[in-house]
């Protein structure tokens, strides 16, 4: 039996209602559906920063995180796909999301796919996946998935007393598109943390 394809997304919004945590859900439902369809085994996992944010900014080093933190650390580190989602703020993503990043092992992302996602106050801040969080997953030699998600405060709609909900029908054909070409990545057999 082929051992279970880990598929964990970050949400880094320490923030509810949060448009990032809704793209990341998104994201992270559709490739383990897609992938459940291929015929794969997917253990899933959302790791919402909100949840774990106090505990990530008073652990200066590894070690000093609670066991609950840890196991979501080496779920990221285990993970087969990693999915991140950011908010951007002041032109980049939050540093409390860095310094999540700056707790997982230097070498444990090595030739992970990474599928990018963003969302914005508008579309003035779409390069925030280009020209912030690529290269932040580059340092770790991930492989990060060609096409990212975007998404600006206009591509969402929120009722009262509800949660941010996708409405704008580009954003929902991006995240197909996305889905659409990291699924196949795991056609084959060999990989990384199941070989």
């Amino acid at each position: 039996m082929t051992a279970a394809l880990k598929v964990i997304a970050v949400a880094g919004s320490s923030y509810r209602p949060s448009r990032t945590l809704v793209l990341a859900e998104e994201l992270h439902s559709q490739i383990s559906q897609q992938l459940t369809l291929a015929g794969h085994n997917v253990d899933s996992q959302v790791i919402e920063l909100g949840s774990i944010a106090r505990s990530v900014g008073g652990a200066l080093q590894r070690n000093e995180l609670p066991a609950e933190v840890e196991a979501q650390v080496q779920a990221i580190e285990g993970a087969d796909l990693l999915i991140v989602a950011s908010p951007v703020y002041r032109g980049s993503y939050p540093g409390l999301l860095k310094h999540l990043f700056d707790l997982v092992g230097m070498n444990a992302l090595i030739d992970t796919p990474v599928l990018l996602a963003a969302t914005g106050g508008s579309e003035r801040h779409a390069l925030v996946i280009d020209h912030q969080l690529r290269p932040l997953f580059s340092f770790f030699q991930s492989l990060t998935l060609p096409i990212g998600v975007y998404a600006s405060e206009a591509d969402f709609s929120k009722t009262e007393g509800v949660d941010y909900q996708i409405s704008n029908e580009l954003l929902k054909a991006r995240i197909q598109l996305a889905v659409e070409r990291a699924v196949p990545l795991f056609a084959t057999s060999t990989l990384k943390k199941i070989a």
